[in-house]
C-alpha cells in the first residue's frame, strides 16, 4: 500500500507528459512484477493508426523515452497487433494475447471520451490475477485523469491544437537539449550554423492565413472560426506525427519540425500550403497561407529565432502571399536583414 500511494503521489505531481509516461510504466512495473512495460502511441496518418513505442521499462532497469532509429516513420501497423486492434474497435478498456513465445501480453488503450492515443502494454511470463489487474486499473484510471487534465491545460479550445504556453515550454526544452551544458560561452552563430550546414535540424516555422480579416468581415466569425478549424485539420494531416503544432494566436500557427533537412522541411512546408490552397472552404471558398521558416539554433535567445521567423513570414506576406520563406535563404540573396543577438529585442 505504501508503495502504491507513493507511486500515486509521483504520478499527479507532474506537469509534462513525458514524466507522466516515466511515472506510470515505473508504478506498473514495480506494482504487477511485470517483465517489461511500454507507452504506445497511436497515430493516425492518410486514415491509417500506426502504433510506435514512446516509453519503456524493462525488468531490472530505468524507465526511459524511446528513441527511434527513422523518427519520420510513423510506427507499425495497428493491424500488426489484432487482439489490440479488436480492443479498440469494440471500445473494450482492455485486451490480452498469448504469444508464441509464452508471454502474456496485457493491452489497457487509455480512452478519453472515444478517442484512443495512448496504450499501455504490460508483458509478463503468466496471467495475471483479478486482484492485480484491479490495482493496474486503478494506476491507468488515475493516468487518464491527468493526461486529460494536461491536454486540457496545453489545447486551443477552438483548434484543439497545443497552446501558445506550450509552445513556449517546448521550444526552451528544445533549447536546452540541445545546447552543452559544459559549455561556460556560446560558440558563435556562423560556427554552428557551418557545423549544421549538410545534417538534420530542428526547424520553426510561422504560419498566417491570408487575407483573413476579410473572411471575418464578409462571412463573419462563425465561418471564420470553421476556417481556423479546417486549416488546424490540414496541418495535422500535412505534417508529421512526430512534429510539433500549435496555435499561436488569432489565424497564426507555428510548428516545431523535429530532426530534417533544409530541403525536407521545405518540402513539407510547401505540401501543407499546397494542399491549404486547393482546399474548397465551405461558404468562403479559396483560402491561402503564407509561412516563413528558420532552423533553430540552441545558442539563440527564442525571441531572436521567433522574430527570424517572423520576418520570413512578413516578407512572404509583402510579396504576393501565399509563399513559404525560408529565412537564411533570404538573407543570403540580401532581401532581409540578420537579426542581431538581443534577449531585449521584442517582436510580439
Amino acid at each position: 500500500m505504501d508503495s502504491l500511494l507513493k507511486h500515486m503521489v509521483d504520478m499527479t505531481g507532474h506537469r509534462d507528459h513525458t514524466m507522466l509516461d516515466i511515472s506510470v510504466i515505473s508504478a506498473v512495473q514495480e506494482l504487477a512484477a511485470a517483465s517489461q512495460t511500454r507507452v504506445l502511441a497511436l497515430t493516425t496518418v492518410r486514415g491509417q493508426v500506426f502504433v510506435r513505442s514512446r516509453a519503456i521499462i524493462v525488468a531490472g532497469s530505468v524507465a526511459r523515452m524511446e528513441e527511434h532509429n527513422d523518427p519520420t516513420l510513423p510506427g507499425e501497423p495497428l493491424s500488426d497487433y489484432p487482439a489490440l486492434a479488436a480492443c479498440i474497435k469494440r471500445h473494450e478498456a482492455s485486451a490480452d494475447t498469448l504469444c508464441a513465445d509464452g508471454r502474456h501480453l496485457l493491452w489497457l488503450p487509455i480512452w478519453i471520451g472515444d478517442q484512443v492515443t495512448t496504450c499501455l502494454e504490460i508483458t509478463n511470463p503468466t496471467p495475471y490475477t483479478g486482484a492485480t489487474i484491479q490495482v493496474i486499473g486503478g494506476i491507468v484510471s488515475v493516468y487518464r485523469n491527468f493526461q486529460n487534465l494536461l491536454d486540457y491545460s496545453e489545447r486551443d479550445s477552438l483548434t484543439g491544437l497545443l497552446n501558445r504556453k506550450t509552445f513556449d515550454d517546448q521550444l526552451a526544452k528544445i533549447l536546452h537539449s540541445r545546447g552543452e551544458p559544459e559549455a561556460e560561452k556560446p560558440r558563435p552563430v556562423d560556427e554552428e550554423r557551418r557545423h549544421h550546414t549538410d545534417t538534420e535540424r530542428q526547424w520553426l516555422a510561422v504560419i498566417d492565413v491570408d487575407h483573413f480579416k476579410l473572411v471575418n468581415d464578409k462571412f463573419g466569425h462563425l465561418y471564420g472560426d470553421e476556417v481556423l478549424i479546417l486549416i488546424a485539420n490540414q496541418l495535422q494531416s500535412s505534417f508529421r506525427s512526430q512534429d510539433r503544432i500549435f496555435r499561436f494566436g488569432g489565424e497564426e500557427f507555428v510548428v516545431l519540425l523535429r530532426s530534417i533537412t533544409l530541403e525536407n522541411a521545405q518540402k513539407i512546408i510547401d505540401r501543407f500550403r499546397t494542399n491549404v490552397e486547393a482546399h474548397d472552404f465551405p461558404q468562403v471558398g479559396r483560402v491561402t497561407v503564407s509561412v516563413g521558416f528558420v532552423s533553430i539554433n540552441a545558442y539563440e535567445a527564442p525571441v531572436i529565432i521567433l522574430g527570424r521567423a517572423d520576418q520570413a513570414l512578413y516578407y512572404a506576406k509583402s510579396h504576393g502571399r501565399n509563399l513559404a520563406c525560408h529565412y537564411d535563404e533570404l538573407v543570403a540573396k540580401g532581401l532581409l536583414t540578420t537579426i542581431t543577438s538581443n534577449d531585449t529585442a521584442e517582436f510580439f
